[in-house]
């Protein structure tokens, strides 16, 4: 229910920065802030974050806005890529993919882990030689542990220096990923991707639980419920580093971040969003990296706009491509 909020209201908002001829992060960064409270609304949230406070942030968020804004623009914002470190890359290839993110900026990369111990010492081990000890390695299990098991796993692979462990069991355990920072301090710990609405991530910052927030574009009930996410980070002074992994997210969650710094959070310390360097071909204002770094939107909208070609083949189900998987299942079609 809340993803399919959240495509309307994203909509809402890509029309809305289109009529106003900016893109997104701009039209947010320079809204008034009395304006940008409404839409937030702090239900379910108020312990944690009042309406006055929302104000305040977002209010003392202007000053140097203008400057920060220009610095945007000038150099973008940090990014890290998860490419080199799919399951299933031979050493070879995660040497080459590491290496290379390295030469074209990237200050961190990030492995997948969870399916053997022995085989993720390996990778890291092979990650950390590739890299050299000043590039951050962050590892990802994607929910696979029970809280025991990631505080075992994640140590043994403290010796290659990682920076975060990512999604380390369910979301939905607020104890358990306190319990999981505990274990693994100072290894970070990072949740959010599948965090299905603001409550929870309201009670992950109570309870201590993450270090880092990693907000999706997608998840919960589009920009509306991720500036409370936003506004929920900044009151507990925890940095966001947005999940990105899946189609058009890098283009819409650049939006998020770029505005964050611009107008909420301000420094980008500690403060990266994913890039994974495929499908933005479907784009027409794919997200751009230039040295590591995102290059600010300039194309008014919230960078959603997929190309004509793109929907026609892949629509369900009559696209183009559909269509073709179907007739090539039908032995009377093909008949």
């Amino acid at each position: 229910m809340h993803m399919a909020i959240g495509a309307v209201v994203n909509a809402v908002w890509d029309l809305a920065a289109k009529r106003e001829g900016k893109p997104l992060w701009q039209l947010l960064a320079d809204a008034d802030p009395q304006c940008l409270v409404s839409p937030v609304g702090i239900r379910y949230i108020g312990d944690a974050l009042t309406l006055d406070e929302a104000l305040d942030l977002l209010t003392k968020g202007k000053q140097g806005a203008r400057e920060r804004a220009t610095d945007l623009l000038r150099r973008g914002y940090p990014a890290y890529t998860t490419s080199p470190g799919w399951l299933g890359h031979s050493d070879e290839k995660l040497t080459r993919l590491a290496r290379e993110a390295v030469a074209d900026g990237f200050t961190q990369i990030k492995l997948k882990v969870g399916a053997d111990l022995q085989d993720d010492i390996r990778r890291c081990g092979t990650a950390r030689a590739a890299i050299g000890p000043d590039i951050r390695m962050a590892i990802d299990a994607n929910q696979c542990w029970d809280v025991a098991e990631v505080i075992t796993w994640t140590n043994a692979l403290a010796e290659y220096d990682p920076y975060w462990i990512e999604e380390p069991t369910s979301p939905n355990d607020i104890p358990g990923h306190a319990a999981v920072r505990r274990g693994v301090h100072p290894i970070k710990v990072v949740t959010g991707e599948h965090v299905q609405n603001r409550i929870v991530f309201k009670q992950l910052l109570q309870a201590g639980a993450i270090d880092v927030l990693q907000l999706d574009s997608d998840r919960v009930a589009g920009v509306n419920e991720n500036l409370a996410i936003l506004l929920l980070a900044a009151k507990f002074g925890i940095p966001v580093c947005p999940h990105a992994g899946g189609v058009g997210l890098c283009e819409l969650v650049q939006h998020l971040s770029m505005f964050d710094y611009v107008a909420l959070s301000g420094p980008t310390d500690d403060r990266v969003i994913e890039y994974v360097d495929h499908l933005h071909q479907h784009f027409l204002a794919p997200a751009v990296i230039d040295r590591g770094h995102y290059r600010a939107p300039g194309e008014p909208g919230f960078s959603a706009t997929m190309r004509q070609s793109s929907l026609d083949t892949y629509r369900y189900p009559d696209g183009v491509f559909w269509a073709a998987d179907l007739e090539a299942s039908n032995p009377k079609a093909r008949a």
